[in-house]
């Protein structure tokens, strides 16, 4: 998979730029060459990836398919967005500028594993090599505390969430006498299943509940979201969560599908309470970054739908929600680090001073609220249609439709803040014309995600 290679030989000559380089305009436009680089690579491994039959490598150890290879490039190009998008805000983050792009390929590196892996080593080592990056960049802005505390807390949690993982694969391994998860298919069965595999599996879900930030898990969401630097608090609500979810749905529906009446109903319940913690906490916040961070929790109670529905068309939906989530989340974040204010009276009358700001918000806004015409109402649409095609919980889908329609009060504050209070907010760094071009264009993704979502299924 050279696409793997390069985002780890990127990241050596990123680490290395930082020697060499000191202007950090120079480092960021390296960087961005780079990502483009790099989502052409990952473009040509899905065309020239054979189409009749899955290529396994490095000792079976990754199983590449048209489908993974495809999630790959997905978030390559949603990667290099975001970096065209908030490169400049990179920058001011702190002066180690070559240190924080280099971590992103190495995020990438992590993704990729987790996107083609067939072995449970590969899935621990992808998972950890997208979590470590993290939390260095969680705690990378030295001279606030807030930072510091983010990835304090992350970096415990996570430590803890790794070890719970640990715990579920030695379970597993000691149920089916091996790591490679399609030879769980034909060693587990409902039939004659061993309670030390059902273990790990419970183990498993609970490691990855803190990964996507689903309840009861999801309690260092809000504090590290919202104390990290908001350019990558963007990432980390997005990319990030996005590969961990398509490594959740990839481990259990092609692993442990033979036992989904097992643990189908786990995952209905910790849907349920994450929707409703997510959605319900959101609503009493006052600043708009700690809000999309408890909306993150419910969007996340949104992709575990695709988790819950073991069939083809769950993998759809992820490959939808991960592209028009990521988009949207990653266009509101851009918004958001040009003003000072984060509250919701720092939007204001922001449709007055600058109007294309405020398009591009309401546009983002819409998609994460599931207007139709958007992205994000093609999303719910696919995850929901996999559970009714699934035949079950029903009341569950009621429930999210439920959940939807308290998220458009909150978001919606952000639209009421910008078209209908007067305000002069304070705008953090200038508008160029570069800027609203790439918000222009990210708005017509999230529209055509709406309108032609077959382009990236």
């Amino acid at each position: 998979m050279k696409a793997l290679i390069a985002a780890t030989v990127f990241g050596v000559i990123m680490m290395f730029s930082g020697i060499v380089m000191h202007n950090r305009k120079s480092i960021a436009t390296l960087a961005v060459a780079l990502f483009a680089v790099l989502t052409g690579i990952s473009v040509w491994d899905l065309i020239s990836a054979p189409c009749d039959a899955p290529q396994l490598l490095f000792n079976n150890m990754l199983r590449l398919e048209n489908l993974s290879l495809w999630f790959c490039v997905l978030m390559t190009a949603a990667t290099l967005l975001y970096v065209m998008l908030l490169h400049k805000e990179i920058e001011n983050v702190g002066s180690h500028v070559a240190e924080y792009f280099a971590l992103i390929f190495f995020i990438l590196t992590g993704i990729y594993l987790l996107a083609t892996f067939n072995n449970m080593l590969m899935l621990f080592i992808g998972i950890e090599i997208l979590s470590i990056p993290q939390y260095i960049l969680a705690g990378s802005d030295k001279y606030n505390l807030k930072s510091s505390e983010a990835s304090l807390k992350y970096f415990l949690m996570g430590a803890f969430s790794t070890g719970i993982m640990l715990m579920g694969i030695t379970l597993v391994y000691g149920a089916a006498h091996s790591f490679n998860i399609m030879d769980f298919v034909s060693m587990l069965h409902s039939e004659s299943l061993n309670p030390m595999a059902l273990a790990g599996i419970l183990f498993i879900i609970m490691a990855f509940s803190f990964k996507v930030s689903a309840a009861p898990m999801h309690m260092w969401t809000p504090d590290v979201y919202d104390g990290a630097p908001t350019p990558f608090t963007a990432f980390m609500a997005t990319i990030g969560k996005a590969a961990a979810f398509f490594a959740f749905l990839r481990l259990f529906h092609v692993a442990f599908a033979n036992l989904s009446s097992h643990w189908t109903t786990i995952i209905a319940i910790i849907t349920a309470a994450t929707l409703f913690i997510g959605n319900i906490t959101a609503v009493f916040q006052q600043s708009v970054k700690r809000m999309l961070a408890y909306s993150s929790i419910a969007q996340a109670g949104f992709m575990l739908f695709a988790v819950l529905a073991v069939n083809a068309a769950a993998w759809h939906g992820i490959i939808i929600y991960a592209a028009a989530y990521s988009v949207a989340t990653i266009g509101l974040f851009s918004v958001l680090v040009k003003l000072k204010d984060y509250t919701y009276d720092g939007f204001n009358g922001l449709a007055k001073k600058e109007p294309m700001l405020a398009f591009s918000a309401a546009i983002f806004v819409f998609s994460l609220a599931g207007i139709p015409l958007t992205g994000g109402f093609m999303a719910k649409y696919y995850v929901l249609l996999a559970v009714m095609q699934q035949g079950h919980q029903m009341w569950l889908i009621i429930f999210a439709l439920l959940m939807a329609a308290v998220s458009v009060y909150y978001y919606f504050r952000v639209i009421a803040a910008m078209y209908f209070k007067a305000g002069d907010p304070q705008i953090a760094s200038p508008v160029t014309l570069g800027d609203k071009l790439l918000l222009g264009l990210t708005c017509l993704i999230v529209l055509l995600l709406g309108i032609a979502p077959q382009l990236v299924m």
